[in-house]
């Protein structure tokens, strides 16, 4: 026959809070760039990591580092050609880097391959260089005809 535990459940127990002073200027990080410097580490031991990548292309891009995000963003287009999200990315990489003729050869890219988002097209303010363009519009003229 079991025998019921008094009072032992596991919503009783309490963890000691430690505080942890380590020195090395990197554990100082916080916020976006602890976020940067960690990914950054991870793709030390591990340069293909899809999902990582990702994650910091876009941390790159939210913090202004547009060259650096572009980079992850041509790299994620080697490793996923067939993706169209990775190209629509890319589109807005180089809109941001404003290399504009670059940014429509990967949004006409992430548009053959499928891209068909219009309302997140329409909305994208990394894409705001390519709109005075007559590309653009045609661009978006492509996709309304799917």
């Amino acid at each position: 026959m079991k025998t019921k535990a008094k009072n032992r459940s596991l919503n009783s127990i309490t963890l000691p809070n430690y505080k942890f002073n380590i020195k090395s200027p990197e554990f100082q990080k916080e916020g976006e760039a602890f976020t940067i410097w960690f990914l950054e580490g991870i793709l030390e031991k591990n340069p293909d990591y899809i999902d990582c990548l990702l994650y910091l292309g876009n941390a790159y891009t939210v913090n202004g580092m547009y060259e650096k995000g572009l980079i992850v963003d041509q790299k994620l287009s080697r490793l996923k050609p067939n993706d169209p999200v990775v190209h629509y990315n890319l589109a807005c990489s180089y809109a941001l880097a404003k290399s504009i003729d670059a940014a429509f050869d990967a949004l006409e890219k992430a548009i053959s391959l499928g891209y068909k988002d219009i309302y997140h097209l329409e909305r994208d303010k990394d894409l705001s260089p390519l709109r005075e363009d007559a590309r653009y519009k045609k661009l978006v003229e492509k996709i309304k005809k799917r």
